[in-house]
């Protein structure tokens, strides 16, 4: 890539580089900036081979499949390589055509592949054959010396669990879980799910001790909350019971009312007129006196 990019004047070049460099570093975990990134440096220098497969991986990671393949069959006119052969007959796949795909596996440029393009090669048929519903034919795909092979290569991990995975959808469970833990073996830097695949197969469920955690101290803000609220419950069943029994100490009278009766109250010495007439009432012994 630096001898193609000494072509360049050298501003463009370090901008080009520049751009380049936030594909590789975001291609895995932002797809879609790695994609912007990589349209400023095809925009900048659309005539190195380096830029233009740049492009099409930062394409083929956001899944535009005829744009990736474009920028890739460019990249082979312009250096005569065929190391990216397999993705590009993985972009058929995607493209829906998993025919083409399998016409590029035995097409001649796969004999000029290294060992790690012709394994990923065998992928990507493989793929294309489960692609077409043919199960079985996937399963003899993948069966080849690298998958017997107990030497442990980059490719490894990869290869046995796609095999793993074409028997288990084959329904040949016993054997799936022998190439699951064979891929877990082999699968150093957990690039693959194979431990939970087994898991799966075992019926043994993972439980998420931080999800737990959380699910733990949600339940105890709850029960906190039903607390607070039956003690506001509490505290206004009290009010009303003090205001029940105030009102039931409290006689009202109503004088319009039929059944109003008068408090037996005494009067007040100001309600008393001292002009008023007394009488006098005798005993009856009095009268007979």
């Amino acid at each position: 890539m630096r001898q193609e990019l000494l072509s360049l004047p050298k501003g463009l070049a370090e901008e080009v580089s520049r751009n380049l460099v936030m594909v590789a570093r975001l291609i895995d975990e932002d797809p879609e900036q790695a994609y912007a990134y990589a349209r400023i440096a095809l925009r900048l220098a659309s005539r190195v081979a380096a830029v233009r497969e740049a492009a099409g991986f930062a394409a083929y990671a956001t899944q535009k499949y005829s744009e990736a393949l474009a920028e890739f069959r460019a990249s082979k006119r312009m250096t005569g390589s065929v190391e990216l052969w397999p993705v590009m007959a993985d972009c058929e796949r995607g493209l829906g055509r998993p025919e083409r795909a399998l016409a590029m596996a035995g097409e001649p440029e796969v004999q000029k592949l290294d060992k790690a393009g012709q394994v990923e090669m065998r992928l990507v048929a493989a793929g294309a054959r489960r692609d077409m519903g043919e199960l079985d034919a996937a399963i003899v795909t993948l069966q080849s010396p690298e998958l017997a092979s107990n030497t442990v290569q980059p490719w490894t991990a990869r290869l046995r669990y796609a095999y793993a995975d074409a028997l288990l959808a084959a329904g040949r469970e016993d054997e799936a879980r022998e190439w699951f833990a064979k891929t877990l073996e082999a699968d150093k830097d957990g690039a693959t799910d194979a431990s939970d695949r087994l898991a799966e197969i075992d019926g043994v469920e993972f439980v998420d001790a931080a999800a737990v955690e959380e699910e733990e101290a949600d339940l105890a803000d709850d029960l906190d909350l039903d607390e607070d609220d039956e003690d506001d419950e509490d505290e206004d069943d009290a009010e009303v019971a003090a205001a029940e029994r105030a009102t039931d100490q409290a006689e009202y009278y109503d004088e319009d009312d039929e059944e109003y009766e008068p408090l037996d109250e005494p009067l007040d010495e100001a309600d008393v007129d001292p002009t008023d007439e007394i009488v006098v009432v005798e005993d009856d012994e009095s009268d007979k006196a």
